[in-house]
């Protein structure tokens, strides 16, 4: 066998091959993430005629490249948890770190785990799009929460309380009537100068063509606010523009969230599992793609303990001698994005309440033994996991 360790970095990798024996076939050596130099790596790799075993890290997508070159030859390719080679390569008193000592540590865990290393096999190629959007997603949503937050902060000194009169739920930006509001007044100062007669009729003709309720209450709500308020941003040409542009990004940001979801949402119901996700309490149209991006094709996984794991929702026992902990913290080593996804439908099942659902009732069960609200949601998003994969692994069995 031929033990060979990539350490990848962006656009080389540092390569170290060992024999069965531990012998050195090639000191460290670079290659860079193109045609040709990893064209001559697969064929030197070849011309050894032996059973070829590679170990890698997965580092984002910088190790893509050389592993589409891998794959394409047909070589065992194992991408191995960057946490677990650093725990691996803790096993020396002086600590030091370079490429070349990476590669040699993995060519080295090739060599003595080949026994259990599992070769990497490339998803369906329709998770991976899905991921790749739902990265996409969370980026555009990070996006709108921070400018959500600098746009309320503009509110509070150019039009303060505003947001507790206009609370629009629109899922479209355009019918969202804060920002239409916004858009047209821009600042409290505009509306006192306007007066209450022509402020009144000009918001009705706002509201109307919003389709908002009871809007000649708000308008009076509104105008008496604005002439009581004292703010501190007023007409400023700056304040004004700042306004305008996070405004803006806004939504742009929600547009392309929006946007974004529509197309996991129509990949998403092409997987076969979509309509069993989709009819689990708490799952909407908004969760469904998004949790079946995160977890994936559910058979690379051996249990639900495996998925909670993944998720990084599980609670690793502590014990030595005869102390045995009792008070244990979920590891968080997995995917936060996933942890993210369970929680919202944890909050969604305590929205609705479904009786008869298993999930909401042993959270609730969990509250009423005492423990704190995380605590009991988390306990909850552990029995989700586990169900979520039993019903699933059904549709292969």
């Amino acid at each position: 066998m031929i033990a060979v360790g990539v350490d990848v970095s962006k656009s080389k990798s540092m390569v170290a091959i060992l024999s069965s024996d531990g012998e050195i076939l090639a000191e460290p050596f670079e290659v860079y993430h193109v045609n040709d130099s990893l064209d001559n790596l697969i064929n030197n790799l070849n011309a050894l005629n032996d059973d070829i075993k590679i170990v890698m890290e997965a580092t984002g997508h910088y190790h893509l490249p050389i592993l589409k070159k891998f794959l394409d030859a047909n070589l065992f390719v194992s991408v191995m948890n960057p946490y677990l080679m650093k725990k691996y390569g803790d096993n020396q008193i002086r600590k030091a770190k370079t490429d070349r000592k990476d590669a040699m540590r993995m060519a080295t865990y090739a060599l003595e785990k080949s026994y259990s290393l599992i070769p990497y096999t490339s998803l369906d190629q329709k998770y991976l799009d899905l991921k790749f959007l739902s990265r996409q997603y969370n980026q555009r949503v990070s996006t709108k929460v921070k400018n959500r937050v600098y746009l309320g902060n503009l509110l509070d000194e150019a039009m303060p309380g505003i947001e507790t009169i206009l609370m629009s739920k629109a899922t479209k930006p355009e019918n969202n009537m804060l920002y239409n509001f916004i858009n047209k007044y821009h600042n409290f100062d505009t509306i006192k100068k306007m007066g209450e007669k022509k402020f009144l009729n000009s918001y009705t003709k706002l509201a109307e063509k919003n389709g908002c309720r009871n809007y000649q209450m708000k308008a009076l709500k509104i105008y008496e606010l604005a002439t009581n308020s004292i703010i501190t941003r007023g007409t400023d040409a700056y304040t004004n523009i700042a306004m305008q542009q996070c405004l803006n990004v806004l939504i742009q940001a929600e547009i392309a969230a929006n946007e974004i979801l529509v197309q996991m949402q129509s990949l998403a119901q092409t997987l076969p599992e979509y309509p069993i996700v989709r009819g689990m309490y708490g799952v909407g149209d908004r969760l469904a793609p998004r949790l079946i991006a995160e977890i994936g094709d559910v058979r690379r996984f051996t249990s639900g303990k495996a998925l909670n794991a993944f998720a990084g929702n599980d609670a690793p026992p502590f014990q030595s001698g005869q102390f045995e902990s009792q008070n244990r913290h979920i590891s968080k080593r997995g995917a936060p994005a996933l942890r993210k996804a369970c929680y919202e439908v944890m909050q969604c099942l305590k929205m609705h309440k479904p009786q008869d659902d298993p999930v909401y009732l042993f959270m609730i069960k969990k509250e009423e033994e005492g423990k704190p609200l995380n605590v009991a949601k988390m306990a909850a998003i552990n029995k989700f996991l586990r169900i979520y994969y039993a019903r699933v692994m059904e549709l292969y069995k």
